[in-house]
């Protein structure tokens, strides 16, 4: 099965990190996006409880279904990944609704997607209601290398995802909303 072998890393901004990349050789490969992100389980949070996810992405008219199995955590996050696009997330929603499970996590960001010539790797720059990251995916080699490259350290690796990032944001953010969504007055202008 694929496996998703990734991390994030927090940065300062995104318009500074698109000139780093854009000195590195990097060009978009994907156009920035809004995704809307649902990450559904049952009433007993079954999936949860055993590190898995299943979660429905809107970006624009495209819905995509992707299953997450249990992270392996170390250095990096890897974990097994399956996702096909839907031509009818309406009727997913129904379908998952039907069979016990509901949406139990909403998130939010704004994605861009770059590659340079010749490398497997991805890079994407993330713009979410608790700040910027971006995440690289690919090989392991990959990973390290191009994290050195763009100046971070093996200590500046995260390996959660979203969701727990945003949990420990909630922690410490008192009055901060339930699902991880930009406020109105805090969408990220389109540049």
């Amino acid at each position: 099965m694929p496996r998703e072998i990734e991390i994030k890393l927090r940065i300062p901004s995104a318009p500074a990190m698109r000139d780093t990349l854009a000195h590195h050789g990097y060009s978009v490969h994907h156009a920035r996006e809004k995704e809307i992100n649902l990450v559904f389980d049952s009433p007993a949070v079954r999936l949860i409880e055993h590190g898995q996810l299943l979660r429905l992405r809107r970006i624009g008219t495209r819905t995509i279904l992707t299953y997450k199995g249990p992270a392996e955590n170390a250095k990096h996050r890897s974990r097994e990944e399956i996702e096909f696009t839907l031509q009818d997330g309406d009727a997913l929603e129904t379908i998952l609704d039907r069979l016990g499970f509901s949406s139990i996590f909403r998130y939010e960001k704004f994605r861009t997607e770059y590659k340079r010539p010749g490398e497997e790797g991805i890079v994407t720059v993330d713009e979410t209601p608790i700040g910027d990251f971006i995440e690289l995916e690919g090989p392991p080699a990959w990973i390290d290398e191009t994290a050195h490259q763009l100046g971070f350290r093996d200590s500046d690796f995260i390996t959660e995802s979203y969701g727990a990032l945003y949990r420990r944001h909630r922690e410490i953010t008192p009055g901060a909303p339930r699902d991880m969504v930009f406020l109105e007055s805090s969408l990220h202008p389109i540049e």
